[in-house]
């Protein structure tokens, strides 16, 4: 009996030893056949790319990209016991009050972002936070119901991007606008007019950057040959060749000339006539660009390619310049002013100052609209219309801006009619805008050469590259023995006729006044467009300027409102240094 219970207990430890055995292999097998959630070898880290700035050509950054954080946290990670020591030091940390922050907590469990507003310094702040929240164990491990666990502590991570425009509405509408564009759960910004728009391709980040690699028992990564490293590309800074200086001051002049004529809107252009930079591109309509209002609508575009107008007396000079090329008319040829009342076809013609007979050359400084009627029946409608084209009418003077209005001109068949030679002459029948007069302009101080107007000046990488823009060439559209008589005619117009009220001492001053009527449902109204192109020279500088009033109606005489305006440009000119009158004792 004792022999046998002694075999029974034999047995039976043997049997515990073989199922002890078997649960081994079993639990080995299980093992390696199961994938085990051990903590990885390697990490990542990824960064975003900034969108390149906008900078004037005396170094102020007028666009910049600031990028922004989001804080997140696990509500299941926090230990009940110093939750409220989490919310308080997280307020004093973001500045983000422990009302909203509670509020916050309390919506979901589990993955809570806190904000997603945070600012550079801040989310710097916050992450040293997070460091020392983890070293107060703060934190604690979450089993979930697969029976993983997980802790997440405070993660600061990129959010998005947001521009800001430091100088408020400065250089607006040119520099335009942005919308913001989800990308990947990170929020971008696209350019949608301006600036901002026609440059979109360059300013954009060129490449986010990413580093993979080994990591050691505290999650920093190893760089070594088994890490890689892909850099991030910025976008490129775009720089341009108006200086904010100047330009404060001419947007701060328009609006007070806005202001006193009760005009819809001022444009002035200034460009340098020997090289078609810009200098200054201003309007009266401005608006910010972070907080665009339904008020705001009407002066988001730019007005100096978008807005197309009938150009009015403007217009004469180019006719007559066309007429001294082709040696149709001579200066000192006389024509009849017709006590300023003349008929063509069914069509009366009148002036505002009555002449009977007057120099063809005083047709443009005293602005007869009679006389430059009649020695438009001269030019022959293929060289009327080419005439036109090759002035840059009808036609997009190129300036890196989008959405330019092209304009119109009569057609050839038309240009045969004595009435459409007419109207044609003296700016009605046609359509420009702000830039192609400057353009075209531009040749009566150029020695008869046209030149492309440009505002952007060079490109420059995160790396300092730069890359130059180098404008198309110059067109010669007229002899330089015809510009500059038309420049002395306008230095004459100044001087003796429409636009005396632009007269600096010391300075060469031309240019024309252009008052048109405004047509509404294919009738004239009572409104009117005032202009006045031209130039305005020192010995060693040369700038042609442009100015148009839109809808002035305290007074609607181009010599009391683009006159005006136009001499407050060129007083500003001479205050900043850009003009240096000559001292006459």
């Amino acid at each position: 009996m004792d022999n046998r219970s002694k075999s029974q207990k034999i047995l039976v430890l043997f049997l515990f030893l073989i199922t002890g055995f078997l649960l081994f292999l079993f639990s080995q097998l299980y093992t390696v056949l199961h994938k085990r959630h051990s903590p990885s070898l390697f990490t990542s880290n990824n960064s975003k790319a900034e969108r390149g700035e906008i900078i004037s050509a005396d170094g102020f950054h007028i666009a910049t990209t600031q990028q922004l954080y989001k804080a997140v946290v696990n509500t299941r990670n926090i230990d009940p016991d110093k939750k409220d020591l989490f919310v308080k030091l997280f307020s004093i940390y973001s500045g983000i009050s422990e009302k909203t922050i509670n509020k916050r907590l309390k919506k979901r469990k589990g993955s809570v972002v806190l904000s997603y507003h945070i600012n550079p310094q801040d989310a710097q702040y916050l992450k040293t936070l997070a460091y020392k929240l983890r070293r107060m164990k703060v934190f604690v491990e979450y089993v979930r119901p697969n029976g993983r666990t997980i802790l997440h502590g405070l993660n600061i991570l990129p959010s998005g991007e947001k521009r800001l425009y430091p100088y408020g509405d400065l250089l607006t509408p040119i520099i335009g606008y942005i919308h913001k564009v989800e990308e990947d759960s990170y929020t971008r910004v696209h350019g949608v007019k301006g600036v901002e728009k026609s440059f979109e391709d360059v300013l954009n980040a060129q490449q986010n950057g990413k580093q993979f690699g080994p990591r050691d028992v505290n999650n920093y990564m190893i760089l070594n040959k088994r890490s890689f490293t892909k850099p991030d590309i910025n976008g490129l800074n775009v720089h341009l060749s108006i200086p904010v200086t100047l330009q404060k001051r001419v947007e701060k002049s328009l609006k007070e000339m806005k202001t006193k004529l009760d005009a819809d809107e001022i444009m002035a252009v200034v460009m340098e006539s020997g090289t078609g930079k810009i200098i200054s591109m201003a309007s009266s309509n401005r608006y910010l660009p972070t907080k665009i209002k339904k008020s705001d609508y009407p002066s988001l575009n730019a007005n100096v390619i978008e807005y197309s107008f009938e150009p009015g007396s403007v217009l004469k000079p180019i006719i007559f310049s066309l007429l001294l090329e082709l040696k149709l008319i001579n200066p000192y040829d006389l024509v009849n002013g017709h006590n300023g009342r003349f008929k063509i076809g069914r069509k009366t013609i009148t002036d505002e100052h009555k002449f009977q007979w007057l120099s063809a050359e005083h047709v443009i400084v005293h602005s007869s609209t009679i006389g430059i009627a009649q020695m438009a029946q001269k030019l022959p409608a293929l060289e009327y219309y080419q005439g036109l084209i090759d002035f840059g009418f009808s036609q997009k003077s190129r300036l890196e801006l989008p959405y330019e209005k092209a304009g119109s001109i009569p057609a050839i068949n038309q240009l045969k009619n004595e009435i459409y030679k007419a109207t044609t002459s003296y700016g009605y029948g046609l359509n420009v805008n702000v830039m192609q007069l400057l353009k075209a302009y531009n040749a009566f101080n150029n020695r008869g050469r046209i030149l492309q107007p440009y505002f952007v000046d060079k490109l420059i990488d995160m790396h300092g590259n730069v890359e130059s823009i180098t404008p198309a060439g110059s067109v010669q559209v007229i002899s330089t023995a015809t510009a500059e008589r038309m420049k002395k005619i306008l230095i004459k117009t100044v001087k003796e006729g429409t636009g005396t009220g632009a007269i600096t001492k010391g300075l060469e001053i031309g240019g024309k006044t252009g008052t048109a009527h405004i047509a509404e449902r294919g009738r004239y109204v009572r409104k009117y467009n005032t202009s006045f192109f031209g130039f305005a020279n020192d010995k060693k500088h040369k700038y042609t300027i442009g100015v148009t009033v839109v809808q002035p109606r305290k007074n609607h005489f181009a010599s009391l409102t683009a006159v005006p305006t136009y001499k407050n440009i060129v007083d500003l000119l001479v205050e900043f240094d850009y003009l240096k009158p000559k001292i006459v004792n």
